[in-house]
Order: C-alpha cells, then structure tokens, then sequence
C-alpha cells in the first residue's frame, strides 16, 4: 500500500455554486442535500471517495456569505476553518455570474492558506464554449489583483488547475479526479471501503428531509427551518421507524410547512422517505411533526441543541 494516497479536500465557494450536488456526483450517490435555496448546507460535512489507488475525503463546506444572525456566524466560521486542515482545495464557482465582492472575499481567504488551489468552473452547460476561456483569464487576473491589494507576492495566485465542468450533467469529473491524484499525499486509508460519509445515519435522515421542505416552501421559510430525528428504530420485521420534528420560527410558518389539510406535509414526508429508504435500503415509516422554537438562529442554546457547536 505504499503507493495508496489519501487526504482531505476543501469543496469551497459561494452559496448556491453546485458545491453539493459536485459531491454527490464525484462519491456516485446522494450523500449531501441539494436545493436551489443559498445556504442550504449548514454544517461541515465529510463525503468518501474509495479507489484501488487512493481515498479522497471532501470537505463539503456551508457557503462563505455574509452572515445575518448566529447561525449564519457559525456557518461561515465552519467554511473558514475548514481551510486550514485539509491537503487541497477545491474553489467552486459558478460560471454563468460575474465575479464579485464574495468570489474576491474568498480569494483573500485561499492566498492565506498556502495549499493548492483547483478552480472548478461549474454550470458550463449554462453558457458557450467561446466564452470559457475569457472567463478563466478573467478569474486569474481577479486572483492576482487580490494578491497586488493584500500586498501578497503575485505568484501565490495561481491556480493549480483550473477544470470547467456540469457537475449536473457530470462533465469533466473525470478530470477533476485525475488533478486530485496529482496533488493528494501517500496516506493511508482513513475509513472503510463501504463508508461514504462521517454522518450517523439520524443526521442524514434529519438532512433530507430538511431538503424536502426547502424544495416545496418559498420565501421566510427555509432558512427557518431545523429537522431533528427524535427516535429511529429498526422494528422486528426490518422495517426503520423514525419519528422527526421540523422546527419553524413562527406559527405562520408552521401553517406553511403543514399546508391545507395536512397537505404539504404529507408530500414532504412522501418524498423524503423514499430517500431515505434508498440510504438504509428498509422499507421506512416516516412520522413528520412540525414545533415552533421562537427566533432559534439567534439563539445560542437553540444552536447547540441542533449540533451547531463553535470549532
């Protein structure tokens, strides 16, 4: 095994860049949620990519925003720190917006880091391939301007690769793979072959059903929204009971999330068990109920209660 490599790579970039659903296509299933909401991963999580030669850990990461009460806080401080411990970064951006104040924020973050850089160009579904080349030249002119503004030696930034891809559409992840190798150290093997990613079972389960609510509410009331499995049990016939709280803010949030007649509620639990049943492979009976916790974000006990803990 001494030639097996191994380590840990940053997935990084703006909110609702496809930093997730890049994951989920690299590791080949669904492991992290998706939505089209900002911010919808909240907490730092390790996705496992096993092959013969080497294991790729992804970092996936909540998107670097500026932050608008404390969990929002402790999402861009969970993102932050994630640079320091890793062997390689992975910076995601999407390709059909211009570059920003946030894209330059983040540069700033990467020149202090000194560890490798992949610029991954995503959503090039999205534009012509004429203009993907202006493109690439204008994020490295952005990298190096920001170098000039911090007073930072130029050559720092510099990408070590720059890869366009469709993570949608699964272009190029091929490529993506091929830089990893390059750039990740001879390691050992951190977990086992069949394990894709560090979060117990109850945690992804509370995860895809938080999804499920962010994809069929609008407005005020996604980011709202917290999912707490309160009991998961494996029943004499194999069957997986799970009973699960979604929290809301406000009691006009609750009416939403439950809909008329019991409606909305009945089709976030419809699609969020045949999810879940796909993770644990068990027929799976789902018991959704929906609770007020008053203004939890900005609530530290609240945070903890949910997991969210500072680093």
């Amino acid at each position: 095994m001494s030639d097996f490599k191994s380590g840990f790579i940053a997935v990084i970039g703006r909110p609702n860049v496809g930093k997730s659903t890049l994951i989920n296509a690299l590791i080949g299933q669904k492991v992290v949620i998706m939505s089209d909401k900002p911010q919808t991963t909240r907490n730092k999580i390790l996705c496992i990519l096993t092959r013969d030669n080497l294991q790729a850990v992804f970092v996936d990461t909540p998107g670097i925003h500026k932050p608008l009460d404390k969990l929002g806080e402790f999402m861009v401080k969970a993102a932050q720190n994630t640079l320091r411990e890793v062997d390689l970064i992975m910076f995601v951006v999407d390709t059909s917006a211009k570059i920003g104040s946030g894209e330059k924020y983040i540069m700033r973050r990467l020149l202090a880091t000194n560890k490798p850089v992949i610029l991954i160009m995503n959503k090039i579904d999205l534009m012509t391939k004429d203009s993907i080349l202006p493109l690439i030249d204008e994020y490295q002119n952005a990298y190096k301007e920001v170098a000039r503004e911090e007073q930072e030696d130029e050559s720092k930034a510099s990408f070590a690769a720059v890869i366009p891809i469709s993570a949608q559409n699964c272009e190029n992840l091929d490529k993506i793979l091929a830089e990893i190798e390059k750039y990740l150290p001879q390691g050992p093997k951190y977990y086992p072959d069949d394990m894709v990613t560090d979060q117990p079972e109850r945690l992804v389960a509370a995860e895809l059903i938080r999804e499920k609510v962010l994809r069929s509410t609008k407005d005020e009331v996604p980011h709202a929204i917290a999912v707490e499995v309160e009991e998961m049990a494996t029943r004499k016939n194999g069957d997986v009971y799970i009973r699960a709280v979604i929290y809301v803010e406000r009691d006009s949030q609750k009416r939403i999330v439950i809909g008329a007649k019991g409606a909305l509620l009945k089709h976030i639990g419809s699609d969020a068990r045949c999810d879940i049943q796909n993770l644990l492979g068990s027929k799976v009976y789902l018991d959704l109920w929906v609770k007020v916790k008053k203004d939890w974000r900005d609530r530290t006990g609240a945070l903890k209660e949910f997991g969210f803990k500072d680093e």
